[in-house]
């Protein structure tokens, strides 16, 4: 855990995750629908570390920094080829150690818990689905149902929805397009170094804390005085450990 010297909010009350690369580990899969959507089109290979760099943009941008200047039929194509894929996948993603009952102690503490991703609605739908982690969730947003991150649309979307201040939320990502949405939307980022983008870029947009692990949250919040009260974080702790 790396703390910066930027000071957390007085109080939260609503928490956002990022899904690919903070909850899910899913970028294996990720790449292999990107790879396969290439091979299909027969396009010039992308190397891993290409397809690694772009999770976290929705996917039309995501073609468009792999391929740029191909045009919006073309786009279309290798979005169908890449969702062609990513749902008959056999091996589905699972989620991160200790991500399940992070978001449980979080929502019994009183955190209005919600998600913003690049991932479409129908994947986000059904990741839900097979995590049973939709009722956890107030709300989601998708990048194939308003804008794309960084754009802080999205994040601002999610906060109007639920009626909280920007001052009042953290964004929790893996990638610098999370922490870059939260500063443009004036939401405190939380980084974490596990998924896709390494820690010295999550650095440069000065989250308030850069964790190496999802269950190192609860510590932090706790640590921040962020809780309701003592009791919950300790409980919080103690089923982590």
């Amino acid at each position: 855990m790396n703390s910066k010297t930027r000071h957390a909010p007085d109080a939260v009350r609503l928490i956002v995750f990022d899904w690919d690369g903070t909850l899910m580990d899913s970028e294996t899969q990720i790449v292999h629908a990107i790879q396969s959507a290439i091979a299909d089109l027969r396009l010039e290979a992308r190397s891993a570390e290409a397809c690694r760099n772009i999770i976290g943009l929705g996917l039309r941008e995501a073609v468009d920094a792999l391929y740029p200047g191909r045009g919006e039929s073309f786009r279309e194509l290798f979005v169908a080829r890449y969702r062609h894929h990513w749902f008959s996948d056999a091996q589905a993603s699972e989620l991160f150690v200790g991500a399940r009952e992070t978001l449980q102690l979080l929502k019994e503490s009183g955190f209005i818990l919600g998600v913003a991703t690049g991932k479409g609605r129908a994947g986000l739908d059904r990741a839900l689905r097979q995590t049973g982690l939709s009722g956890l969730f107030s709300a989601t947003r998708c990048s194939d149902e308003t804008r794309s991150k960084p754009h802080p649309l999205m994040l601002n979307e999610i906060l109007q929805e639920l009626q909280v201040a920007s001052q009042q939320a953290l964004m929790v990502g893996d990638t610098e397009y999370d922490l870059e949405m939260a500063n443009q939307a004036g939401v405190s980022p939380v980084a974490v170094s596990y998924g896709v983008h390494a820690r010295e870029r999550l650095l440069q947009h000065q989250p308030l804390v850069c964790l190496d692990r999802i269950t190192e949250l609860v510590d932090w919040l706790a640590e921040q005085d962020l809780f309701d009260t003592d009791a919950t974080a300790s409980q919080s702790r103690a089923v982590l450990t």
